[in-house]
């Protein structure tokens, strides 16, 4: 098993090589960069904006915002979209504090070697480290996606079990036909419905509409932070859960129904196991082989992918939002940064998720496999 996790370990530097060298190279086709962005902002007199400018230190791009120094006849800047008649030394400033004064491959291989020692720089419009800024949003994240992974777990295998004990019946009907209409509205519908529903949309107003917790969250009790916390994690948990349960009950019932069929459940029950000692003592262990080693990789999608929506609607400040907001800002160093550290999160889980078949059934072993 050591070989195996050192080979999974070692396969991890290509994988997220590759990953970095493909979206590196998309982004460099995207329009509206950092660069554009800043231009936007400087020909608009954002004033916010003006004022950070002054403080970083850059002097020259600031008073020349604020004097509207502008050479109708400068064309080198033209590459840039809304740069026509912008002064060019403003545009060569922008590139040198963004690092566009270099070419994309010199600009890919510094990043690599910041990230060999896990520096991740600072973002551009925030003015905060990626890692502070991951580690400042990483508990609202955590928070929807073990909650979501632990309750859909909760949900599905009870719910499998009984449907492939009571296959064909007419509650395995009518929950399929539930599981069907949860699979197919996304969580962000019910996510908008129970915000309709629960939180003074048009009907009633018990639950609150946004954030995590309350402004006087560090005022109140153990016991009432505890009871805040849950008052507001509520609705957008339900909003997963309801979307979320669906797949995994389906295989829990299928992997149940697969292991009824075999021939050690026959020969238990002809030697007069009851069936509930078949159907946990016997069955139990092989159906949930695949349930339940398949955990971490179930909660690194929900956390990951499933959040970011519920994140937006319910104004939760976490992950995904600022994924969102690094995408729509194009916050290299925060989507760069955050897709390294997700890349090498993702790649543990899933090499625990291999593990997790092992600790299930000790009867695999992954060193007679090739990797």
């Amino acid at each position: 098993m050591k070989i195996y996790i050192l080979k999974r370990l070692l396969l991890m530097i290509p994988t997220l090589l590759g990953i970095m060298v493909l979206n590196f190279a998309i982004i460099q086709f995207a329009p509206g960069g950092p660069v554009e962005q800043t231009i936007a902002k400087i020909k608009g007199h954002d004033a916010s904006f003006t004022d950070r400018f002054t403080s970083s230190g850059n002097d020259e791009v600031s008073s020349a915002s604020d004097s509207q120094s502008i050479d109708l006849t400068n064309t080198e800047s033209s590459k840039y979209r809304g740069a026509q008649g912008l002064d060019s030394e403003i545009i060569k400033e922008l590139e040198e504090m963004y690092g566009f004064d270099k070419p994309p491959l010199a600009r890919f291989l510094d990043m690599l070697k910041s990230y060999a020692v896990l520096d991740f720089g600072e973002s551009f419009f925030r003015d905060e480290s990626v890692v502070n800024l991951v580690l400042e949003k990483m508990p609202v994240s955590i928070s929807l996606g073990l909650w979501t992974t632990l309750l859909v777990y909760m949900i599905s295998i009870p719910l499998g079990i009984r449907k492939a004990v009571k296959d064909g019946s007419a509650f395995d009907v009518w929950s399929s036909a539930i599981i069907i209409i949860g699979y197919s509205i996304p969580s962000f519908l019910f996510g908008i419905l129970l915000i309709i529903l629960f939180a003074g949309g048009s009907f009633w107003d018990i639950f609150p509409l946004r954030g995590l917790v309350s402004d006087n969250f560090d005022e109140l009790s153990s016991w009432e932070k505890v009871k805040d916390y849950f008052w507001h994690i509520t609705l957008p948990v339900l909003a997963m859960v309801i979307s979320g349960f669906a797949t995994l009950t389906m295989l829990c019932k299928n992997s149940f129904i697969d292991e009824i069929g075999k021939q050690y459940v026959v020969t238990a029950r002809a030697k007069g196991c009851s069936e509930k000692r078949v159907l946990y003592g016997h069955v139990f262990r092989n159906a949930m082989l695949i349930v339940i080693a398949g955990f971490p990789s179930a909660f690194l999608g929900i956390l990951f992918t499933g959040a970011m929506l519920i994140e937006i609607i319910f104004s939760l400040d976490g992950l995904g939002l600022l994924g969102f907001e690094a995408v729509i800002s194009r916050d290299y160093p925060v989507i760069f940064g955050t897709l390294f550290i997700f890349t090498i999160f993702g790649q543990i889980i899933n090499l625990l998720g291999d593990l997790m078949y092992v600790v299930v059934d000790p009867r695999i072993d992954f060193e007679k496999r090739d990797v």
